[in-house]
């Protein structure tokens, strides 16, 4: 059986500390503030980033350096038969775009790339898949197969507590974003696919909420009702800075569906750029269940 390292990034969630647990390595992605660089959970860690994001200090998400990324390769296949790296999806990022194109180049059949699509919570559940997978005899390629098959069996919705961000980043209008901050209006985000888009708007955070919860039940009574009954599908909560509330919300979400979340999660940094301080989300995604079963 073949010795297979899995590589991810920050994106996925997983910090440092937590990616050693895993037997996973963790690329850190990498932030500009202020011009100058900083690297998420080594030299930026979430308090530090959005206590510079309410001094509104000017902050842009980079790729991580290929070099870098290469490095690790090098580093883990000197142990390891093969490598799977899970970048956040390529919806959002050139970044897997760049690792794939090294991957197949210069380490074809010893590096496999995934894109399915996916970042944060549904991320973190994709890299634990992958360790599991590996530990069930699959190899680099099969478990990019896997991955990659069932990447879109995942859904993220999320509440956007200022308009801000998403001002300044030109996703709307300074003028809308004046009217929406008069009349207390939250945005509803979705990420379906890799890509960050619009899903609705309400009034208030009880009424987002209502609106996120109801999201999901369409998606699990329509598109992953087969995967739901199966116990195949798992819910999870994050959030922007936002820590009681995400707590309160995952109850009522297990109150909602009756299963508890699997995780409680800060949203990734490169979307809390986009979309500032106080969000709350909920994502489902289907989880991979053993070799037997």
């Amino acid at each position: 059986m073949k010795k297979v390292a899995i590589v991810t990034d920050s994106n996925s969630g997983l910090t440092q500390e937590e990616g050693k647990k895993l037997g996973v390595t963790v690329v850190p992605m990498p932030f500009i503030v202020d011009g100058e660089e900083y690297f998420e959970d080594i030299s930026l860690t979430q308090p530090q980033f959005f206590e510079k994001l309410a001094q509104d200090a000017n902050i842009s998400t980079s790729q991580p350096a290929i070099g870098a990324v290469v490095e690790i390769w090098d580093r883990l296949l000197k142990d390891y038969d093969e490598v799977v790296h899970i970048p956040m999806s390529s919806g959002l990022s050139e970044s897997m775009n760049t690792a794939r194109t090294f991957a197949n180049n210069e380490y074809a059949g010893r590096v496999e790339v995934v894109d399915n699509h996916r970042i944060s919570i549904t991320q973190r559940r994709s890299v634990i898949d992958a360790v599991n997978l590996a530990k069930d005899g699959y190899t680099a390629k099969e478990i990019k197969e896997y991955l990659e098959h069932t990447g879109k069996d995942s859904s993220i919705y999320i509440m956007v507590n200022t308009l801000k961000h998403l001002k300044k980043g030109g996703r709307i209008t300074p003028a809308a974003a004046a009217i929406g901050t008069v009349l207390n209006i939250k945005p509803v985000l979705q990420i379906q696919g890799g890509k960050l888009d619009q899903f609705a708007k309400v009034l208030n955070l009880k009424a987002a909420k209502a609106k996120m919860i109801s999201a999901i039940k369409d998606d699990i009574e329509n598109r992953f009702k087969d995967l739901f009954d199966r116990k195949e599908l798992c819910i999870a909560i994050a959030h922007t800075n936002n820590y009681e509330r995400a707590d309160e919300f995952a109850q009522e979400v297990e109150q909602a569906f009756g299963v508890k979340p699997e995780f409680v999660d800060p949203l990734s940094l490169s979307i809390a750029c986009h979309i500032g301080s106080g969000s709350l989300a909920i994502g489902c995604y289907r989880i991979y269940q053993g070799k037997n079963k």
